[in-house]
């Protein structure tokens, strides 16, 4: 039998955490409730499925918690949706630069929320097969190596963190090098359908993947009116 998938929710508003909380019971989760960012580090995050976080909290802003997930090792790989008051471009490229997997400015539909959710593990629960990389024990070049079933990166033999959104534009690009994909392809592939994302949040993680794969970023290239690919 199927573990129900489990969500912690963070918002210092104890209202609309249980709002959130009853309807996401009602969809058939798990979930539990933090009113700061000190708490959840108390607790054991690394067991939840998926966390929706509010930015503005006490002395610890959900950018910040989301910083020190995201460097730990036992909860690097978390789906974390902003749900947040700070709706302004430059907040929504902070909260994905920070690995965030969506943003949602308040006021949202609980709707809404819920169809996110839904979205960000249904992707999860496939294992990243939304990328259509090659179905090889690994994808290489030169000193890059991606281990798809093992979710690791590696450049000249150093392992490279990154977020699961980041590794799967890279399996992507990188399984099919030669190819330029645009940016609403990749889209398509990495967020799903229904989940509206802007243009934007390609470049955001473009420029992330460059900067982490050192020599190699230069690999990853931009066709003007076209896209991205990985050329040799």
């Amino acid at each position: 039998m199927d573990l129900k998938p489990r969500i912690l929710v963070v918002d210092d508003e104890e209202t609309l955490c249980e709002a959130l909380r009853f309807n996401l019971e009602a969809e058939g989760y798990d979930v539990d409730v933090a009113h700061s960012a000190e708490e959840v580090l108390t607790m054991a995050p690394e067991v939840y499925s998926l966390i929706l976080l509010d930015i503005m909290m006490g002395d610890i802003s959900g950018f910040k918690l989301a910083e020190i997930l995201k460097k730990r090792e036992s909860t690097a790989g978390i789906p974390i949706i902003f749900c947040t008051a700070k709706d302004s471009e430059d907040d929504m490229v902070s909260g994905l630069n920070l690995g965030a997997d969506d943003y949602i400015a308040k006021p949202y539909s609980i709707r809404n929320v819920l169809a996110r959710v839904r979205s960000v593990l249904r992707r999860v629960q496939k294992n990243g097969a939304g990328t259509d990389a090659e179905p090889e024990d690994r994808i290489e070049y030169r000193g890059i190596t991606i281990l798809p079933k093992q979710k690791v990166c590696k450049v000249d033999g150093a392992e490279v963190r990154m977020p699961r959104k980041e590794f799967e534009i890279l399996s992507t690009l990188l399984g099919h090098r030669g190819q330029v994909f645009s940016r609403e392809e990749l889209l398509r592939m990495i967020w799903p359908d229904e989940v509206i994302v802007l243009d934007r949040v390609i470049d955001v993680n473009i420029t992330r993947l460059r900067s982490k794969l050192g020599p190699y970023g230069k690999n990853i290239v931009t066709r003007p009116g076209y896209g991205y690919g990985f050329m040799e």
